[in-house]
């Protein structure tokens, strides 16, 4: 994928919508090597599951990596990013129903 020709350059991130029940839906995500996902908000909670790879993150506070079988949660409102350094694949989970308001994502533990 080097080279100076247009067509040798990384063809653009791909989205799947792969279910909606109205009140989540869930989408793929396929990134190549060197792709990103521009910073951005949601305006409901988001899951992102990774399913390989490796997906790098910076909310503007904190950076980090999350590998296969590993995720991530993002809250309503929350500015985010996403770049791949290797070929990677997710499921991105929205939560909530249109004009309920959102909350924040809480994890339930094992007592």
């Amino acid at each position: 994928m080097s080279g100076s020709d247009p067509g040798d350059a990384p063809r653009a991130f791909g989205f799947e919508q792969i279910a909606d029940c109205g009140s989540m839906r869930v989408v793929g995500l396929r990134l190549e090597a060197g792709q990103t996902v521009p910073e951005h908000r949601n305006a409901i909670p988001l899951a992102l599951i990774v399913t390989g790879g490796r997906l790098l993150f910076d909310d503007g506070r904190a950076s980090g990596e999350v590998g296969a079988g590993e995720m991530l949660l993002i809250n309503p409102g929350e500015r985010h990013r996403y770049r791949a350094d290797v070929a990677t694949s997710a499921y991105l989970v929205f939560a909530g129903l249109p004009g309920v308001r959102s909350r924040t994502w809480t994890l339930r533990r094992k007592s």
